[in-house]
């Protein structure tokens, strides 16, 4: 691995899907050594799902990139003590599964704190750790649902919308890592790990905004508003003369001043009906409108343009194919090409490293491995074992 913030750092990476590996992805991005447990045989779905070539998952080089691959079969009391073994010598355990789970295997955090005090245990489930949800199983479109954003995402006049990828799943994660992270700050000065329970459905609610308080204080129901917000105007997409879609948020009342410029129609900016922003969001159908008259006149590139020079924000809604033509995702390298030794053999693009580190840059090492490929070498260092200890649990099924 080259070198990164978590340098040094080993995760121990069990569970399968997104909530969990995706936490994984990042830490691995971060250079840590991120060893991931998977079943002999089978390994995690996600080296099947979404789009496939050739049965193989296109997802899965990202998802798993940086990570090394040990078969072992959980189940078995063997592979269980294994695990101990390397969790023995790791900083993080990172884990997916339905609460309980890991108490079944004796690897719950009590047990393996007796090995090692410093280890930090990251539970990402549905519903937590405690609580009378506990044992529900809980996918992130269930958590998205319970957790509120489900109810406020679409139009109002249809049923509640999810959005195109895995969102509860990906917030999960995200807090998956800032848990962790924080934990090991405070390792630094107390010397002792814990443990980190993410519910998915509580990382959906986290981003909720105001939505409790409006309805508690105010009486205010958020509901669903389609591609706007209630009461922020102008701040939507916009049609343009090429068949393009672009967002301009023009809401705070210097900025639609630059807007009324830009469109050569700076007495905007003092009507009455949209001098400020409160007025703005009462005569939002009318002002949208009036921006649509306008940015139908000109192709998006001539009108992001425009407005950039004028200081508006202004974006156009790319697709994928937009994206890889993006010379700013270029220049900051957010299109990663790797060869995947598993795939078929030619450069694939991937999303870039987030965030961008001065000193200790992230990067791409590897893509997915082969299910098993570290199995033998990481047992070797980490655990001890000779060669004919190894064949004998490869040839009783406990690795792979």
């Amino acid at each position: 691995m080259s070198g990164g913030p978590l340098a040094g750092i080993r995760v121990l990476e069990l569970g399968s899907f997104i909530a969990g590996p995706f936490a994984g992805q990042l830490l691995g991005d971060y250079g840590a050594e991120v060893i991931k447990v998977e079943p002999p045989g089978s390994g995690d779905a996600m080296r099947t799902w979404g789009v496939t070539r050739e049965g193989k998952s296109l997802w899965w080089p990202a998802i798993a990139r940086n990570k090394q691959s040990i078969a072992i079969n959980l189940h078995d009391p063997r592979g269980q003590e294994l695990v101990r073994k390397i969790a023995a010598r790791s900083d993080i355990v990172l884990e997916n599964f339905r609460p309980g789970t890991l108490g079944r295997w004796q690897l719950d955090y009590d047990r393996l704190r007796e090995a090692n005090p410093r280890i930090v245990v990251v539970h990402v489930s549905g519903f937590g750790q405690s609580g009378p949800y506990r044992g529900d199983a809980g996918f992130g479109s269930v958590a998205e649902a319970v957790g509120g954003i489900r109810f406020t995402t679409g139009d109002p006049d249809r049923a509640p919308a999810r959005a195109g990828i895995s969102l509860g799943d990906s917030l999960a994660s995200l807090f998956a890592v800032i848990g962790a992270l924080a934990s090991l700050v405070e390792r630094s000065t107390s010397g002792e790990g814990q443990e980190v329970d993410v519910a998915i459905y509580e990382a959906v609610f986290a981003l909720m905004e105001s939505t409790v308080t409006d309805f508690a204080v105010a009486g205010v129901t958020r509901t669903r508003s389609g591609g706007v917000l209630p009461g922020v105007a102008p701040s939507n997409s916009y049609p343009t003369a090429d068949g393009a879609l672009i967002v301009i948020a023009a809401n705070a009342d210097s900025v639609f001043a630059r807007l009324a410029a830009a469109m050569s129609q700076p007495e905007l900016a003092s009507d009455e009906r949209f001098r400020t922003h409160e007025q703005r969001g009462r005569h939002a159908e009318e002002l949208d409108e009036l921006v649509v008259k306008w940015t139908q006149l000109m192709p998006a590139d001539a009108i992001t343009q425009l407005l950039r020079s004028h200081g508006v924000p202004v974006g156009r809604i790319n697709d994928a194919q937009a994206i890889m033509q993006d010379p700013h995702f270029a220049e900051r390298d957010m299109i990663v090409w790797r060869e995947d030794p598993d795939g078929c053999g030619e450069p694939m693009p991937m999303n870039g490293v987030v965030p961008k580190f001065s000193r200790t840059p992230g990067s791409v090492d590897s893509t997915g491995p082969v299910l098993g490929q570290h199995t033998v070498e990481v047992l070797s260092r980490l655990c001890d074992l000779d060669e004919a200890a190894l064949a004998d649990l490869a040839d009783t099924g406990v690795i792979q």
